[in-house]
This record gives C-alpha cells, sequence and structure tokens, in this order.
C-alpha cells in the first residue's frame, strides 16, 4: 500500500509539472511564429486536456483503491485484536482456575500433615504408656521371683521359712502378720509368695463335710469374685460373721471400725513397745489403757486402733483385738482370691474361709489366744 502511495504522489507531481509547462488559457502570449492557424491550436489544447482528465481519473481511482485496501487491512487488524482480547480472556480465566486450584491442594496437603502428625503424636503417646506399663510390670515380676527365690532357699526341713509356712506360725502372729494395718512392711511380691503357698490349718482328730449350699455358693463366687456384699456368699458371712463380730457396745464406733476393715484402712498399735511421734493437740484418744473404747468395760487395753488418717486413737481390750482381727484376717484372704494371688484348688479354698469364719464365731464367743 505504501508503493501505491508513493507511485501516486509522483504522478501527481507529474501532472503539476505539465501544468507548469502549459500554457493557461487565459494567457496573453504569443507563439514564437505566427503562421500557426487557429485549428492546430485548437487540437493541441483538447489533446492536453484530454491528457489531463485521464491522469486525474487514474489518480482517483488509484486513491480509491488505497482507501478500501487501507480499510481492508484495519478490519483484519481489528478482528486479530479482537481474537487475541478472547485469547487473553481464556488464558485469564485458566490461570484463575489453576491458581484456585493449587491454594485447594496446598491446603488439603497441610490440612494432611497436620492430621498425620497428630496420629502420630497420639500413637507416640500410647507407645510410651504401654512401654512404661510393660516396665512396670517387668519390674514386678521380677520383685517376686526375687523374693520366691529367697523364700524357698531360705526354708529347710531343719529350719522351715515362717513367711513361707504360715501355718507354723500361731494363730495371734499368724493373724496380726497379714497385713490388715492401713501400712504394711512388706513388699507386694513377699505377700503375694506368701498367700499363693497358704494351705488351710490342719485340724487333728477332726472330721469334716463339705456343705453343699455353702460350696455352691463359695463356688458361684469364686467364678466371678467380687467385694460386693449383695451377693449369696458374702451376704451369709456378713449376716452370721462380720456383722455379730463387729457388734460392740458402742455402735457409733463399731460402724466406723466396720467401714474402716471393709476398705482396709484399719490401724492396730501395740500401747507398749510403740515409739509414736508426738501427737496434734486436735487427736483425741478414747478409752484408756484402764478402758476399752468400743465395750466401755474396765480392760487392760495392749492396743489402740486409728481408723484411717483421721489422727484419733482408740484404746481396745484383748477381746475387741481378737474379734476385730479375724475380720481382718478374712477380708484379706478375699482380696487376695480376688486378686488372683491363691494358687489353690477350689476345696482347699472352701476350708480355709471356713476356717476364718469359725475363728470369727470364735471371738464373737470371746475366745482369744492368751497372747493377746
Amino acid at each position: 500500500s505504501q508503493a501505491n502511495f508513493e507511485e501516486d504522489k509522483q504522478k501527481q507531481a507529474a501532472v503539476g509539472h505539465w501544468r507548469t509547462l502549459m500554457p493557461s488559457k487565459g494567457s496573453k502570449e504569443e507563439p514564437e511564429t505566427g503562421c500557426q492557424d487557429a485549428g492546430g491550436v485548437d487540437e493541441t489544447q483538447s489533446t492536453e486536456q484530454l491528457n489531463v482528465s485521464r491522469l486525474r481519473s487514474s489518480s482517483v481511482e488509484i486513491r480509491e483503491k488505497g482507501s478500501e485496501f487501507l480499510k481492508e487491512e484495519l478490519h483484519k487488524a481489528q478482528k486479530e485484536l479482537k481474537l487475541k482480547d478472547k485469547e487473553c480472556e481464556r488464558l485469564s480465566k485458566v490461570r484463575e482456575q489453576l491458581e484456585q486450584e493449587l491454594e485447594e491442594l496446598t491446603a488439603s496437603l497441610f490440612e494432611e500433615a497436620h492430621k498425620m502428625v497428630r496420629e502420630a503424636n497420639t500413637k507416640q503417646a500410647a507407645s510410651e504408656k504401654q512401654l512404661r506399663e510393660a516396665r512396670g510390670k517387668i519390674d514386678m515380676l521380677q520383685a517376686e521371683v526375687t523374693a520366691l527365690k529367697t523364700l524357698v532357699i531360705t526354708s529347710t526341713p531343719s529350719s522351715p521359712n515362717r513367711e513361707l509356712h504360715p501355718q507354723l506360725q500361731s494363730p495371734s502372729k499368724a493373724v496380726f502378720r497379714k497385713g490388715h494395718g492401713r501400712n504394711k512392711s512388706t513388699s507386694s511380691a513377699m505377700v503375694s509368695a506368701a498367700s499363693q503357698n497358704v494351705t488351710p490349718e490342719p485340724v487333728s482328730h477332726e472330721c469334716k463335710e463339705v456343705d453343699s449350699i455353702l460350696f455352691a455358693e463359695f463356688q458361684a463366687w469364686k467364678e466371678s469374685p467380687t467385694l460386693d456384699k449383695s451377693c449369696s456368699f458374702l451376704d451369709r458371712i456378713y449376716r452370721e460373721d462380720v456383722g455379730p463380730c463387729l457388734d460392740f457396745t458402742k455402735q457409733e464406733l463399731s460402724e466406723l471400725v466396720r467401714v474402716a476393715v471393709e476398705q482396709n484402712t484399719l490401724t492396730i498399735e501395740p500401747v507398749a513397745s510403740q515409739t509414736l511421734p508426738v501427737v496434734k493437740v486436735s487427736a483425741e484418744e478414747c478409752g484408756g489403757p484402764k478402758k476399752c473404747a468400743l465395750s466401755g468395760l474396765p480392760r487392760t487395753c495392749k492396743h489402740r486402733i486409728m481408723l484411717g488418717d483421721s489422727g484419733n486413737y482408740y484404746y481396745i481390750s484383748p477381746s475387741c483385738r481378737a474379734r476385730i482381727t479375724a475380720v481382718c484376717n478374712f477380708f484379706t484372704y478375699i482380696r487376695y482370691i480376688q486378686q488372683g494371688l491363691v494358687r489353690q484348688d477350689v476345696e482347699l479354698m472352701y476350708w480355709e474361709v471356713m476356717r476364718l469364719r469359725r475363728e470369727m464365731s470364735l471371738a464373737k464367743l470371746g475366745f482369744y489366744p492368751s497372747e493377746m
């Protein structure tokens, strides 16, 4: 288009040049030769005019074609620009969509990472807890094995270990040694080792026959041992043995003693040989060395009891102590059974329970060893 435009300009310049060379219509110049006639002059002028009109028409035609060409080029450029705008808009939408998907993917990855970290921390805490529990069980088993080895090694036929064979001890010492007080000096391993080997005290010159009702109740309790006194086995013992044995003159104190025995928070201390710290002023000592706090009778009291952590001491007579320790012996034994520490036949365990019930009955009737 630019080349056509330059050609058009050159032609216009040429036309102007011809105009300067051609004489105008109204020019007063006279021809050099005065001999030319009027007909020749008119012919020349008409030819010149024809040439000028031709040049003008060709110039207009060239100008129109150039204008049309430029319009077409402009139209094409506008179409291309519109296409490029649409392409840019489409690419912008694609970019926004990709950015949104990238943000969602990043958020989901972070959430998944946090979830994995939380799960890992939870599993680690659970594993550490299981490890601590396993180590505790291992330590306990090692202590039990060590205690059993010590008991077995130190027990010989000529010099038997009395902890391993409790039936060799006197009834009073065996009763008090089983740890019915709140503070126990022996380890759990020693207690479990001794309890596994507890055998019923042999009774000489006596015949025994299993009561079918009592044995059935004990067997039913042994299947799922519990300390709930609503079961038939413990309900009978509470009515026939525990209740009467702990029924003292001072009813209010008797109830407190029964609760302490059931919760294993009762402590019995000898009065004469016990070296006690300075007692607080607020601590109350009921009874005295010459008066029993449970019966209210004047008796020589060699022991006193404390219920839980109250700090209150109560002096008790030997008879009351025998009744309390008989009940404590029974509860200690059934606790051992409940914890799985007694490894004996069901019938042997039944006769041991019957022996402990007999001790409670005798203590209720006022029979107790002179050592108390």
